[in-house]
């Protein structure tokens, strides 16, 4: 147990003093200390940390006489670990342990003192908290330090101790007649939940320690030579430097709400893995968090160019004596809050507060490329609408003004899924504009009001546009879809009618299930897209309109009032419902025989609904008409046996040989039979100007 005193006074005036000693637990300790999984080598970079404030501590201004090695301890035994392997690469074995080795001032006596005492203040001004070495036996079963410094007649003396939660400081031999001074401090037995988590590569060691330490290559004076090795590999940071940094930028300090904060910017090479433009929080001359800023500046994605067009990733350091003051005792984050509530009212900072602060000056620094990229950006919107999403032509200036900007590299899904969020956003804005201009009529109104109605109605057109257009190219989407249902696939094999028949329609479905915006039976004729009641692949029994007790199944069946488009806008306006059946083939099938015959079952259907009592969709009786009009449309391929069953039923061939049509006298019923190429090209002329008008192809 590590001993804690504490003085008070006890009793009244003239009490003596009275000592009490407290005792800290150092395995208590370590348990209440933080360290995320996500942080697993903290302890290491704490531990290389110290050893550049002790080469600091001996070599002063003269530190490039500075030395600092980290080794890489792998297990000789266990399973090697399963990571990405490239070619000529070797998997990796488990990381056991560390050793980190430094010439710097070493274990003096004082230093020693601050290590035995927990919470020291020891180094305090440098951002030290006391706590590395708690991280150490967080992550690490225990740790072994060999040491030398010079005492105070100028000898070198040697110094040996173990660290662990069961034994505590375990001095061990001291040594003398050693050769210079310096340390040695190794971590061994990484605990499994941290070393599975733990980077693996020594490249990618050497990186993050690197990204971590850099605050001590940007200094004056630079930093010591430090070197990773991996058995035989070994890693310099200070090669890193040179192939990490493209470039140092001025450094800019800003002040937010009295507190001063500086900025250490950098454009780092476009060789580097990693194009995420980042911003660092630094406290005690050390990383604590690193925050992606992607999208959090306008045309700040990725890589950004320069006046010479190469290219580069931007990342920042932000340190303040404020960011100090605040750190962690873990160094993980920082006990400043997100945001101050009622902010405006207090001088208190936020995280917010400096991170806005930290955006705007990012936004001037960075003008040029980011001017670049926004245009890029722009580019790229413009492209895909104009060739995959006609729809947000009619309000992409709007979306513009709104700032939106994208990342030239965006895939066509995220680009759309964004296009469509802002879309939105725009239309719930023209609805609180209209409520409050709406609001005004017949009170007094405004100077600016006819302004603001003209306004209103200029974005009420656009979103209009933008609706239709959406609609206009739907159809389009259908049409493709459409016309390779009805090819062969690379077998000879044709699709089956049920997915040409959920195109159309949805199966097992009426009107009052789906909207009908569901259906595409505008494909057939465009007066199908408005009906009182439609039935998909449901029995005649089942259907409201009918009151049929038959089992049978036609494919599509509906009713429509005349002169009334959707009767659900006016009620029941009666009489006269007309009735119309859809009957669809697969692609093809050549089996159209008297028993099979899909124009006689239709005019059967017909029979069956005019002999039933007919109700509208909400179940309301239709007065008995012996003869409501009756359409009838055959989807088919005009095969030898299709063609044989429109000759018998007197059907007249289109104009284009690739359909029948005619008029049952005796059914009192239209027939259209219409080939499935004949079905793709009409639709398409009928649609054409439209599709001609957003950029569509119409063919």
């Amino acid at each position: 147990m590590l001993p804690t005193v504490l003085t008070d006074r006890v009793g009244g005036v003239g009490a003596r003093r009275k000592t009490m000693a407290l005792t800290t637990s150092l395995a208590g300790r370590v348990r209440n200390t933080s360290l995320p999984k996500s942080h697993a080598l903290l302890p290491l970079l704490e531990a290389v940390v110290n050893g550049i404030q002790a080469i600091d501590a001996r070599f002063g201004d003269d530190v490039e006489r500075g030395r600092l090695i980290v080794r890489i301890k792998r297990s000789p035994h266990e399973q090697l670990e399963l990571v990405p392997a490239g070619p000529g690469r070797m998997a990796l074995k488990p990381i056991v342990g560390f050793s980190v080795e430094d010439n710097g001032v070493g274990f003096t006596p004082e230093n020693m003192k601050s290590f035995e005492t927990l919470d020291s203040d020891h180094k305090a001004d440098m951002g030290c908290r006391g706590v590395g070495r708690l991280l150490w036996l967080k992550a690490f079963d225990r740790v072994t330090i060999r040491s030398a410094y010079d005492d105070a007649v100028g000898d070198i003396r040697g110094r040996q101790f173990r660290f662990s939660i069961e034994r505590e400081v375990e001095p061990g031999v001291e040594e003398d007649g050693l050769d210079d001074v310096g340390t040695t401090v190794s971590l061994d037995g990484f605990k499994k939940p941290f070393q599975q988590s733990a980077l693996k590569s020594v490249d990618a060691i050497a990186r993050d320690m690197f990204e971590h330490c850099i605050w001590y290559f940007l200094r004056p004076g630079s930093a010591p030579a430090i070197t990773v090795t991996d058995g035989e590999t070994t890693v310099s940071l200070d090669d890193l430097m040179n192939d990490f940094v493209y470039s140092a930028m001025p450094t800019s300090r800003i002040e937010v709400k009295g507190q001063q904060f500086d900025m250490v910017n950098l454009c780092l090479k476009s060789s580097t893995r990693n194009h995420t433009p980042r911003l660092y929080w630094c406290a005690a001359n050390r990383v604590v968090v690193e925050e992606n800023l992607t999208s959090k500046v306008p045309g700040l994605y990725g890589r950004l160019k320069d006046e010479t067009s190469a290219q580069f990733t931007y990342v920042c350091y932000l340190s303040s004596s404020f960011l100090d003051e605040h750190v962690r005792a873990d160094r993980t984050a920082f006990d400043i809050p997100e945001r101050v509530p009622g902010a405006t009212l207090t001088e208190d900072v936020s995280l917010n507060d400096i991170r806005d602060r930290v955006l705007k000056e990012v936004e001037t620094i960075l003008a040029v490329p980011l001017s670049g990229a926004r245009e890029e950006g722009k580019a790229r919107v413009n492209e895909f609408v104009s060739k995959r999403a006609p729809r947000y032509r009619p309000v992409l200036s709007r979306l513009e003004s709104l700032g939106v900007t994208v990342d030239p590299s965006i895939k066509d899904q995220e680009l759309e899924l964004l296009l469509h969020g802002n879309l939105q956003k725009l239309e719930a804005t023209v609805v609180a504009e209209g409520h409050a201009v709406f609001a005004e009529v017949g009170s007094a109104r405004p100077e600016d009001y006819a302004e603001r109605l003209a306004r209103y109605v200029d974005m009420v057109k656009d979103i209009n546009q933008s609706d239709l257009a959406a609609y206009v190219s739907r159809r389009r989407v259908m049409l493709d879809v459409l016309a390779g249902l009805i090819r062969s696939d690379g077998q000879g094999r044709y699709s089956r009618e049920d997915a040409i028949h959920s195109l159309l329609m949805p199966m097992r479905t009426d009107s009052n299930e789906i909207g009908i915006d569901a259906s595409n039976l505008w494909i057939i004729d465009e007066r199908l897209a408005f009906h009182d009641y439609l039935a998909s692949d449901k029995t005649l029994k089942s259907m409201p309109t009918t009151g049929s007790e038959s089992t049978t199944e036609p494919d599509l069946f509906a009713t429509r009032l005349v002169d009334t488009p959707v009767l659900a806008a006016e009620g029941e306006k009666l009489p006269l419902p007309s009735i119309v059946v859809i009957e669809i083939k697969r692609p093809m099938r050549n089996d159209a025989s008297e028993g099979k015959d899909p124009i006689q079952q239709c005019l059967e259907y017909v029979n069956r609904v005019r002999a039933g009592g007919v109700k509208t969709a909400s179940g309301r009786p239709i007065p008995s008409t012996p003869e409501p009009p009756a359409f009838c449309y055959v989807i088919a391929d005009l095969t030898p046996t299709m063609e044989n069953r429109c000759k018998y039923a007197g059907l007249r061939p289109t104009h284009d040989g690739m359909g029948y049509f005619g008029f049952n006298e005796s059914y009192k019923a239209y027939i259209e039979v219409m080939s499935f190429d004949r079905l793709v090209n009409a639709a398409t002329e009928r649609n054409r100007a439209f599709f001609d008008k957003l950029g569509l192809p119409s063919s």
